[in-house]
């Protein structure tokens, strides 16, 4: 007897490991099993109707790892009336592609479409995506590329002009808890699997979105657990192992997220390091972005250091730049010292109060257009018109500083950057009210 899989018929052994990965056994090979992505292949979604009409343009699935790019490449090759022909960039290369093409281009001259599914289209070179080019135009191969890279900057620009872009989202702990449920139930043709359900939630957590992590740790699990006549139960210890932690407390997407990272933030600004690193261990150990962490530090070195500590902008945006570059667990090192440098940094929001206070006059007034003084003569019929007319170059003064308007009329006294008396702010105030002074006539000496 043997199994259907997406990839045919795999034979059934009598050992659960003579059977390909949990994975590849679980894998959908229709729409109506498919889990995730109801943005495009929800009823009546724009993905879906081109697959179940047969109508599949060039395109390109963009997406993180295990949220089914691949397996829509095979649900489109289960449908589609073309030959279907499936390649990797990571084991193919030029040579194989020129001979997909020409067999493509034959079919095309006999009436018959070709549907081409290169997995990791990233790997392959700018270069080497230029041969797909000239099939694509003539409609010799219908392209369909998967990548986890921005195709905006690994695809060739002419290449993803010709393909529609489906941009595919993690998986929420829900739809892969459905599908770890359903894996335990029927996924094990040689096993009776038991696992409750706070370990499979464990599971769909740890696997952030991917279910492809969640199916083989189930599966490890499942080879780690105690066995009797054909029966096993899972258990957290074997879970526990698979994942390296007994337990998975922080949900990455839920209350927790929002009341630790809440925790975090409210720490600096008690200015308690302690606290803000116990709090940022947390998100760190839940496996939690570390660039989602690092931005919401950015945020905070300007809504509640701002001017009174202008170096702890340039903190955290180098522990933004370690996150992006580096990654767990090096950038932990650069987010600890950001964290303390911003718990222990002087306080002002008069950088987040001027903002607000400018976009509300943006919003709420009318647009005004820009002084003429302001503007730059870019042709003679601008000049003639008067850009640039009555412009004072500062650096051409003694005093290296103009009494120039340089916004509107209706605001030329609006004041939107109030400076505290913290840190660095104190002597940036006693500078601005020294500049704004001399300007408005209320002092001789020009600001030094």
């Amino acid at each position: 007897m043997a199994q259907t899989t997406l990839f045919g018929d795999v034979p059934k052994t009598g050992k659960s490991e003579g059977i390909m990965p949990l994975a590849g056994r679980m894998r959908p090979r229709d729409l109506d099993e498919f889990v995730g992505q109801g943005h495009l292949l929800g009823e009546g979604r724009i993905l879906r109707n081109m697959i179940e009409q047969d109508k599949v343009p060039s395109m390109i699935f963009w997406g993180p790892p295990g949220v089914g790019k691949t397996t829509l490449a095979g649900i489109i090759a289960n449908r589609t009336k073309a030959e279907f022909v499936s390649f990797s960039a990571v084991t193919g290369g030029t040579k194989e592609v020129k001979e997909i093409m020409s067999s493509a281009e034959k079919r095309r001259q006999s009436g018959r479409r070709t549907v081409l599914f290169v997995d990791e289209i990233h790997r392959f070179n700018k270069a080497q995506q230029d041969a797909f080019l000239p099939y694509v135009e003539k409609g010799s191969i219908t392209l369909i590329g998967a990548t986890t890279e921005n195709p905006s900057f690994e695809v060739n620009s002419a290449l993803l002009s010709r393909c529609k872009v489906f941009v595919l989202q993690p998986l929420s702990s829900e739809d892969i808890f459905g599908l770890l449920r359903r894996a335990a139930e029927k996924g094990f043709p040689d096993l009776e699997v038991s696992a409750d359900d706070d370990i499979l939630r464990i599971i769909s957590e740890y696997a952030n979105g991917d279910a492809r992590t969640a199916l083989n740790t189930l599966e490890a699990a499942v080879a780690d657990s105690p066995s009797a006549d054909g029966h096993v139960t899972v258990t957290k210890d074997a879970v526990a192992d698979c994942i390296s932690r007994k337990s998975l407390l922080y949900d990455k997407s839920g209350e927790e997220h929002y009341n630790i990272i809440s925790a975090l933030h409210k720490s600096m600004r008690n200015s308690d390091p302690d606290a803000a690193v116990y709090w940022l261990a947390r998100m760190l150990d839940g496996g939690e972005d570390p660039c989602y962490i690092a931005r919401r530090l950015i945020e905070f070195s300007g809504d509640d250091v701002g001017m009174a500590d202008p170096n702890a902008m340039l903190m955290a945006t180098s522990a933004f730049f370690a996150c992006k570059n580096m990654g767990m667990p090096e950038c932990r090192y650069a987010l600890a010292q950001t964290v303390i440098y911003l718990s222990l940094a002087p306080r002002s929001n008069s950088v987040a109060v001027a903002i607000d206070r400018a976009l509300s006059d943006v919003r709420n007034r009318p647009a005004e257009p820009v002084p003429m003084q302001l503007r730059n003569a870019e042709t003679k019929l601008m000049e003639q018109l008067g850009y640039g007319k009555g412009y004072e170059y500062p650096e051409g003064t003694e005093e290296k500083i103009t009494k120039m308007q340089c916004l509107p009329d209706s605001l030329k006294d609006a004041i939107y950057y109030t400076p505290g008396d913290r840190g660095n702010e104190a002597f940036y105030r006693k500078r601005l009210e020294a500049i704004r002074d001399w300007k408005a006539g209320r002092r001789e000496d020009p600001p030094e």
